[in-house]
């Protein structure tokens, strides 16, 4: 078969819902036949207007994804918040992601790090056939060679990304993200596979850091 891709990021809005109460409030909108497994997604119905539905949000936090058509974004807005979904912003999101440990595009996800760096292990098959990209990750994990690996790290300041990792003042990895929380401030950095991992204390800049594993981050190889 041959597959033409095409760019749709402007013919449609992308909305991630939530919360446990998620399924209820998709339920009030009259969706009947609502996903259950996870990465399954359906076409629904909400009154006239047809949208795609899948049953996950991006991250390890109960809810849906909702992608609707640009045209009657507006509309299905108001009938969202109407049932008393309280929007959030995009600083609210980036906290998620963070305190999550999802890596993010042109942050944690480059041309720098591979897959597994990153701690998408569950995102890669290690049975599917050649792929681009296939050896270099079936020779990382049957050797152990993953030689540096993305983790959160609290700090004690804030401290803009791009700034190095030092531990007793040798660089030990880079600093991608970094975000003010309600529980303080937090960031997800790469970190030398060698020098340690949770627990480990580092220096970041100015800040003081120490290294947490997020629950949407892996790092276990595959037998």
């Amino acid at each position: 078969y041959r597959v033409k891709l095409a760019t749709l990021r402007y013919q449609y809005a992308i909305w991630s819902l939530i919360g446990p109460k998620s399924q209820n409030l998709i339920a009030q909108l009259g969706v009947t036949q609502i996903p259950q497994a996870k990465h399954s997604h359906i076409t629904a119905n909400i009154d006239q207007f047809s949208i795609r539905l899948a049953a996950d949000n991006s991250l390890n936090l109960p809810g849906y994804t909702l992608i609707v058509p640009q045209t009657e974004a507006a509309t299905l807005w108001s009938k969202i918040i109407e049932q008393g979904v309280v929007p959030l912003g995009e600083n609210v999101w980036e906290q998620l992601r963070i305190h999550q440990g999802r890596p993010a595009p042109s942050k944690e996800l480059t041309e720098d790090y591979n897959p597994l760096e990153a701690g998408l292990w569950q995102k890669v098959s290690f049975d599917k056939g050649c792929y681009i990209g296939q050896e270099t990750i079936a020779r990382l994990n049957t050797y152990k060679g993953v030689k540096q690996r993305l983790w959160g790290v609290k700090l004690t300041a804030l401290v803009a990304p791009g700034t190095p990792v030092t531990l007793n003042d040798s660089k030990v990895g880079a600093l991608t993200s970094c975000i003010a929380t309600p529980a303080g401030n937090l960031g997800l950095a790469y970190i030398r596979t060698k020098v340690g991992g949770e627990g480990l204390k580092v220096e970041i800049g100015q800040a003081e850091g120490e290294i947490i594993a997020p629950s949407f981050l892996n790092h276990e190889y595959v037998n």
